[in-house]
C-alpha cells in the first residue's frame, strides 16, 4: 500500500506539476468575489502591482464585492460577469440595468482602443405618448423601461426594418445608435492586443517579460519533448483503476482468510446466528407541493434589495432579478430563486441547487420500502 502511494506521487510530480520559470514574474490570479478570476492581462488595482497586467486592463471591486471594468475615455464603468481569457473576451453588464440608454448616449465610442464590441446593428429609438401603445410588428420593437415613464414608453427596433414596419403614428423618433446584440442585459466584448489566447489554450502563463517593458511573453508552457497531456491522462487512468481493482480484490481476499481462521478457531460460533444489518441508504427524492408552497416568498421591491447583496442573479436560470418579481428562499440555507425556476426543481429534487443540502420534508425512500414488493412502483411526487 506505501510503494502504491509513492508510485503515484512521484507520478504527478514528475509528470503534472507545471515548469517554474524565472523569466519573468507571474502574478497569483485573485478576484473580488470569487466568481471572476483575475488574471494577466487584466490586474486588480487595489491589490497588484502594475507588472501584473497590461496598461489600459485596469479592474477594481466596487462595495459589495463586484469586478468593475472602467473606461478612463468616457468616466463610464462596467460589472464584469465572466472572463474567457483563452478566447480573449470580456462579458459585462450595466451597473444601472440600463445599456440600451448607454448606448442611446454613443457609449461605443468609449471602450476603444482596448476593447472591441464583436457586432454592432444601428437601433432607432422611438417615444410613444401612450404607455399602452400597441405595435404593429411586436417581434420587431422591444420596450426599454429603464427609459419610459408613467405616461409614454420608449420602444427600440433595428433601423432597416422601421421603413417597412412603421410604429404608431403616437410615436415618434429621438435617437439612433449602434449597439450589440443583448442576451440578458450582458453584452460580450473583445481584445486583440496583448494576444495571449495561444499561451493560455497551450498551458502556459502570459505575462510581462519584465515590469520595464510592455513586452508580452509565454512561459511555463508544458515542455513538448515530453508525453502529451492526453497521453498522460491515458497512463494515469490506464494505471491508476487497474491499481485500484487490484487493491480491492486483495482487500477481499484478506477478509475472507480472516473469516475462515476466526471460523476455524471458534467452532462453537453458529453462521446461522449472524445477523448483518445492511446499512440503510436514502435517497432524496422531489418534495411535494404543500411542502414546496410552504417555503416563503419574497415580492421585490424597486431597490431588488436582498439581505445578501451579491446575490442578484438566480442561480438556476442565471437571469438578474428584476423589480416586482417574487423570489422563493429554502429556510435551511437562505439561498434564494425565482418562484417558477425553484418549484420546478423541488419537485424533481430534494436538495437545494446551490448548497445540495435536502431540506425538511423531503421524500426519503429506503432499500427495504424499495424490496417490500415487487410489483409495486415508486416515483416522485410531481
Amino acid at each position: 500500500m506505501a510503494s502504491f502511494h509513492v508510485f503515484f506521487s512521484t507520478f504527478f510530480f514528475f509528470f503534472l506539476l507545471p515548469h517554474i520559470s524565472s523569466a519573468a514574474v507571474i502574478c497569483q490570479t485573485t478576484s473580488c468575489d470569487d466568481i471572476v478570476p483575475v488574471k494577466f492581462p487584466f490586474r486588480l488595482k487595489s491589490s497588484q502591482n502594475r507588472s501584473c497586467g497590461y496598461p489600459g486592463f485596469d479592474l477594481s471591486c466596487d462595495n459589495i464585492s463586484r469586478t468593475i471594468l472602467s473606461f478612463p475615455k468616457s468616466g463610464d464603468s462596467v460589472v464584469v460577469r465572466h472572463i474567457d481569457y483563452s478566447d480573449q473576451s470580456i462579458y459585462i453588464s450595466d451597473p444601472d440595468r440600463c445599456f440600451p440608454g448607454r448606448f442611446m448616449r454613443n457609449f461605443t465610442d468609449s471602450v476603444s482602443p482596448n476593447f472591441l464590441f464583436d457586432s454592432l446593428e444601428n437601433f432607432t429609438f422611438f417615444n410613444c405618448s401612450s404607455s399602452n401603445a400597441t405595435m404593429t410588428s411586436d417581434f420587431l420593437y422591444m420596450p426599454i423601461n429603464c427609459l419610459s415613464g408613467d405616461e409614454y414608453t420608449v420602444w427600440i427596433a433595428q433601423t432597416v426594418y422601421v421603413e417597412a414596419f412603421p410604429p404608431p403614428a403616437t410615436c415618434r423618433a429621438i435617437s439612433t445608435a449602434m449597439f450589440p446584440y443583448l442576451r440578458y442585459g450582458i453584452v460580450r466584448l473583445i481584445w486583440g492586443k496583448p494576444s495571449c489566447g495561444g499561451c493560455v489554450a497551450s498551458g502556459g502563463d502570459c505575462a510581462l517579460v519584465s515590469s520595464a517593458s510592455p513586452d508580452v511573453g509565454c512561459f511555463n508552457v508544458p515542455s513538448n519533448g515530453g508525453l502529451p497531456r492526453s497521453a498522460k491522462y491515458g497512463i494515469i487512468i490506464g494505471v491508476g483503476i487497474p491499481g485500484l481493482l487490484c487493491l480491492i480484490g486483495l482487500s477481499c481476499y484478506l477478509c475472507g482468510r480472516i473469516r475462515v481462521y476466526r471460523r476455524r478457531h471458534n467452532p462453537n460460533t453458529q453462521l446461522t446466528s449472524i445477523n448483518i444489518s445492511p446499512q440503510r441508504s436514502v435517497l432524496a427524492m422531489g418534495l411535494d407541493g404543500p411542502t414546496i408552497e410552504s417555503y416563503p416568498k419574497t415580492l421585490l421591491g424597486e431597490s431588488r434589495r436582498l439581505p445578501k447583496p451579491s446575490d442578484n442573479t438566480c442561480p438556476i436560470c442565471l437571469s438578474e432579478y428584476q423589480p416586482k418579481e417574487e423570489l422563493r428562499t429554502i429556510p435551511e440555507c437562505n439561498h434564494y430563486f425565482h418562484v417558477n425556476c425553484i418549484d420546478e426543481w423541488l419537485k424533481l429534487n430534494g436538495t437545494c441547487p446551490l448548497c445540495r443540502n435536502s431540506p425538511d420534508g423531503s421524500a426519503l425512500v429506503t432499500p427495504s420500502s424499495l424490496s417490500s414488493s415487487s410489483s409495486t412502483s415508486l416515483s416522485p411526487s410531481l
